[in-house]
């Protein structure tokens, strides 16, 4: 009985194997051209497809979207009544469909014909009706499905996966997709955290509080109010960074002196040489800097050493680093 269902499970894996495998063979000059018309694309590149294979769609469309493409999934059994409204001949359309016959995908061909709507076909049937009113066929190659009865979508969904992931992945490398742009567009996500820069999070213009070095501690005061902040920066005239004045060291040295310290110069109780950090490194690094460091703030530089930031722990915090 076990020996049987590892039998029939690594059946199922190879047969979708095989499917990757006549699919990579099967990529051609059609393939450039189906990249070079979504690069070209002034729309949306829309994806669609009828029951499992719209999920396909669905994730395909995600991906793109992700990766800086705009698109979406349209239904095809919607669109015939009414969502077709959401297409312009600005998009572009990639049907997936193993037969190309699908009925609700076929009704939407003439009416995307008229709209003037470039189509990309994914579809093993290269003689289909889908495949004739194409302007790109991109044949799946699918022979047979996974499935022990050879009808439940398996190797055809898993082609058509591929072949999505390998249309956008190579839409991103053409388009010069970079890691910043992947953050900007996953703000909320892990993955964007980790490749946010510090100069995307840090206290910057009127919200960086900077004080000259011969600044009394009243006007830093002042500063950090203003800003909201936990800390003052003190720089030169060239703005190059000469220390840091926080709350925490009022609160230390107004201990330590019975007189008033507010009209003495912020220099004199500011944390000289202070670490400090590039705008360019990883803001995961800043943030294992203040965690190893025990700091709150930490002042941000450019490559002449110039105050251009600071991060502040309590930001941190309620954007989810820390």
């Amino acid at each position: 009985m076990k020996k049987g269902i590892l039998k029939t499970g690594r059946e199922i894996l190879k047969i979708e194997i095989q499917t990757l495998e006549r699919l990579t063979r099967h990529i051609r000059g059609n393939f450039v051209e189906a990249v070079e018309m979504m690069v070209r694309c002034k729309g949306r590149i829309i994806l669609t497809g009828m029951g499992k294979p719209g999920f396909i769609a669905r994730k395909i469309s995600a991906t793109l979207a992700s990766t800086g493409s705009p698109s979406f999934f349209l239904h095809p059994a919607e669109a015939i009544h009414g969502d077709l409204g959401m297409v312009t001949p600005d998009d572009i359309l990639i049907a997936i469909s193993n037969s190309g016959e699908t009925e609700e995908i076929v009704q939407l061909l003439s009416p995307l014909k008229r709209m003037g709507v470039p189509m990309i076909a994914l579809t093993s049937n290269v003689c289909s009706t889908l495949a004739r009113h194409a302007d790109i066929v991109l044949d799946l190659g699918v022979t047979r499905e996974a499935c022990p009865l050879n009808l439940a979508p398996s190797a055809s969904t898993t082609a058509s996966l591929a072949l999505g992931d390998a249309l956008a992945l190579s839409l991103l490398k053409e388009k010069g997709f970079k890691t910043e742009d992947f953050a900007m567009l996953h703000p909320g996500g892990s993955l964007g955290k980790q490749l946010l820069k510090v100069k995307d999070i840090m206290r910057s213009g009127k919200n960086n509080p900077l004080v000259p070095d011969n600044a009394t501690v009243r006007q830093a005061l002042l500063k950090i109010t203003g800003a909201r902040a936990g800390s003052c920066t003190l720089v030169d005239r060239r703005g190059k960074i000469r220390g840091i004045f926080t709350d925490g060291d009022l609160r230390r040295h107004m201990k330590e002196d019975s007189g008033s310290i507010l009209d003495q110069p912020v220099k004199k109780f500011a944390t000289q040489k202070p670490m400090t950090i590039r705008q360019t490194k990883m803001a995961a690094e800043a943030v294992h800097l203040l965690k190893t460091k025990k700091i709150d703030e930490l002042p941000v530089v450019d490559d002449q050493n110039r105050a251009v930031g600071l991060l502040d722990v309590q930001d941190l915090l309620k954007a989810g680093f820390v």
